[in-house]
Formats: C-alpha cells, structure tokens, sequence
C-alpha cells in the first residue's frame, strides 16, 4: 500500500477518517473477530479520495447471522490476511486524526480488541466522533440507523444490499457533513467564492435571448415618463436610470 504524505501539522486537526468495521458477531469478549476495515479521510468536512479497505482472516466459522448481514464467508476470508500483518498500514492510514464512527463502541471495541491480542496500544476513546450520539440529539425519537440518514438527508443509498465497511464509510462521510451542518457552509462558502470573483473579474456573463423581446413600453408612455421625471429637478435620481434623450444639433 502507498505511503500517505504527512499533512503540516497546522492543517492535521482539520483532517478526519470516517471508520466502519464488519466482524463475526456483537462481542469481542467471546471470540467474535474482525473480518472488515473500511476508511475514507476527509479534509475540511470534505473526501479528499483517499480511502483504507482490508478483508481480514478471523481464523474462526462465520456464524449464519453475521453471513446474513455482510455476506462475507469464512472460506472467501480464509485466504486474506491476518491483523497482525495490516496493523502497520491501517494505523498509518488513521494517524493521530480524530475517528468518526456510527455507533463508535461497538467498531472500536473489535479494533482494540484485536489491538490488545498483539499487545499494541488502544485507541483512545477520546478519538471518537460517535454520529450515532450526534444524530440522536439533532433526531431525538427516531431511528437514526444509517438506512435511515441517508434517506432523511437524501442520499442515494441504492447500492447498498448488504452491509460493506468502505461502502458504509462514504455514506457515512456524507451523513456527516449533514449532521455537523458543513454542507450549508460550503455552499455559503462557494456563493461567497462566486461574489468574490465576480467583484474581481467584473459583470458575470449573461446569456443573451436569441430573439430580443417585444417592448412593453411605449413611446408616449416613455415621454410622460420622462416628463414627471423633468418635475423632480437636475437631482432627482430617476436622472441615473432614465436619462433625458441628447438634443439636437441646431440646424
């Protein structure tokens, strides 16, 4: 896997790693194992396209539960790789950026559950952005499932027929975005982008109607209209709008 390049360090806490995690059942503790890692770094609330994904091989059977959610079976994960051979390169990836997590105890309990089985140091759990909690306080009596904020903050989640830890992970990312209220900034920031380099550069350019159209004023009413503006005196600021025609040469 290619090494990731080190951001300065006065940009890294603006970078974040959206996580998702598949394994063989709910509990570490009675021999339940990873089987999937899924990661997608963002950047300012925003994917920059670099993403982690790994199968690992749980030396264990694959209960039929835990088949039925993520479809991954014990022979096709036979022939990956075990934890202790990607450890290196997932924690690499991870860095020392805050995690952002769907229900943040259950995923990182497998992770430093198998962490602890090669005696390596545990996430700590002040890493953790749990988007669970986040979408129970801004949804409080719903169901707050991922199924359930993409359709409430209309993502296309179609693809998704079983679960898949990258794939969970984008949408993850962009549910994110919805419930931290980023993408309401962004579009503020890309209006104010568009203001600036219009100030900049001049007018915008505007589309010409092919056919001009019909005037709706007509010559009397533009000379009555010029009349009442004559009214005002040399001050009146209709003048900067609607100017008097020039006069005509004396002949």
């Amino acid at each position: 896997m290619r090494r990731l390049k080190r951001r300065p360090r006065s940009l890294r806490n603006m970078r974040e790693i959206v996580l998702d995690t598949e394994t063989t059942g709910l509990d570490p503790l009675r021999g339940d194992r990873l089987v999937e890692i899924g990661c997608v770094e963002i950047f300012n609330r925003m994917p920059t396209g670099q993403t982690y994904h790994v199968y690992i091989n749980p030396e264990r059977d694959m209960p039929a539960e835990a088949f039925a959610v993520h479809g991954l079976s014990a022979e096709f994960l036979s022939t990956k790789p075990l934890f202790h051979e990607v450890v290196d390169a997932f924690l690499e990836f991870i860095g020392d950026a805050p995690l952002v997590i769907h229900n943040a105890s259950f995923d990182i309990s497998f992770i430093n559950a198998e962490l602890d089985r090669i005696k390596r140091a545990a996430i700590p759990r002040e890493r953790l952005v749990d988007t669970l909690l986040l979408a129970r306080r801004k949804h409080p009596g719903v169901s707050n499932r991922l199924d359930d904020l993409c359709s409430r903050y209309s993502i296309d989640n179609s693809h998704r027929t079983k679960h898949g830890a990258l794939l969970d992970s984008e949408l993850l990312a962009e549910v994110y975005v919805d419930l931290v209220g980023a993408r309401q900034s962004q579009l503020l920031l890309a209006s104010e982008a568009q203001e600036i380099h219009v100030k900049a550069g001049g007018d915008a350019p505007r589309r010409q109607r092919p056919v001009p159209l019909v005037p709706r004023v007509s010559d009397a009413e533009r000379e009555a209209h010029r009349a009442f503006i004559a009214t005002m005196g040399d001050k009146a600021i209709w003048n900067e709008y609607f100017p008097a025609p020039a006069a005509l040469p004396a002949g």
